[in-house]
């Protein structure tokens, strides 16, 4: 068993008793998903990150990895969701041979996932200021855009396409916990807490959270596309995510506006990294 299973295994069973997922409410999202696109659909996504995976885990090999040069790079920075238009000024910034070295040691450094996950986080976090710069963005809308949350995105899905069975998918949409939102929270109970006291130690709760949302809705059947995949929770969790989206942007905005969101099958693709896949 990896050091990251074994910690998540240890989380799970120093958790008190209870419910953690909120079974009724996790079901009634996916009968609302299930109006907006059909399972055979949905089970392609799984099939597309299947996919995407295969290839991340080509490309990031270690004997593939050294040789990287920047349009394979590009092309896995434009294949994750948090960094697809900054994946340029990434590149601009810190070089190829800086973005190999840091995946490389996220990936396969010596020391366990949540210290490699916190120092990826941090030693790219210095460069942030210079990414913004370099992509020139339109006043005032990309200072929301909390770099913070971009690089936990960004090494939570090399860690999961790489590794699906044992590391686990962390994005904004599924957790924030600057506002506190996200699928995750929608669908498990309230005394099971996402906050960590770093980026690495979130991960890791987020990854027991996911684990039971995943355990649980195989067992229910909302969380089951046709296939045996690490990724049907991926998918569920974009489900949960666009239901919420869709419900909120009705009451918030004009009917014209909602008219140009994107369809479920698009949206959950486009969150997931599998829209127009460069990789």
């Amino acid at each position: 068993m990896t050091t990251s299973a074994r910690s998540a295994r240890s989380a799970v069973n120093s958790m008190p008793e209870g419910q953690v997922v909120d079974t009724e409410t996790a079901q009634e999202f996916m009968a609302q998903a299930l109006e907006k696109a059909e399972q055979a659909e949905l089970g392609d996504i799984v099939a597309e990150l299947e996919r995407k995976s295969a290839r991340f885990r080509e490309l990031l090999a270690p004997a593939s990895l050294s040789g990287l040069e920047r349009p394979q790079l590009l092309g896995i920075l434009r294949s994750t969701f948090a960094t697809r238009r900054k994946a340029d000024a990434i590149l601009d910034v810190m070089g190829v041979d800086e973005v190999r070295e840091a995946f490389g040691q996220l990936l396969y450094g010596p020391a366990s996932t949540p210290v490699r996950f916190q120092v990826f986080v941090d030693s790219l976090s210095g460069f942030w200021g210079d990414v913004r710069l370099a992509r020139k963005p339109p006043s005032g809308t990309d200072e929301a855009d909390l770099h913070e949350n971009v690089l936990c995105d960004l090494a939570s899905e090399l860690l999961h396409f790489t590794e699906p069975e044992t590391r686990w998918l962390w994005t904004r949409w599924m957790w924030n916990p600057r506002a506190g939102t996200g699928a995750l929270p929608l669908v498990i109970e309230d005394q099971y807490d996402l906050h960590g006291r770093g980026a690495g130690e979130t991960y890791m709760k987020v990854g027991v959270a996911v684990a039971f949302v995943r355990a649980t809705g195989e067992a229910a059947g909302f969380a089951r596309f046709g296939v045996n995949s690490p990724f049907g929770i991926d998918v569920f969790l974009s489900c949960v995510y666009a239901v919420y989206m869709y419900t909120t942007l009705r009451l918030r905005m004009t009917q014209e506006f909602n008219k140009v969101v994107p369809q479920l099958p698009e949206l959950s693709r486009r969150l997931l990294g599998v829209w127009k896949m460069e990789v």
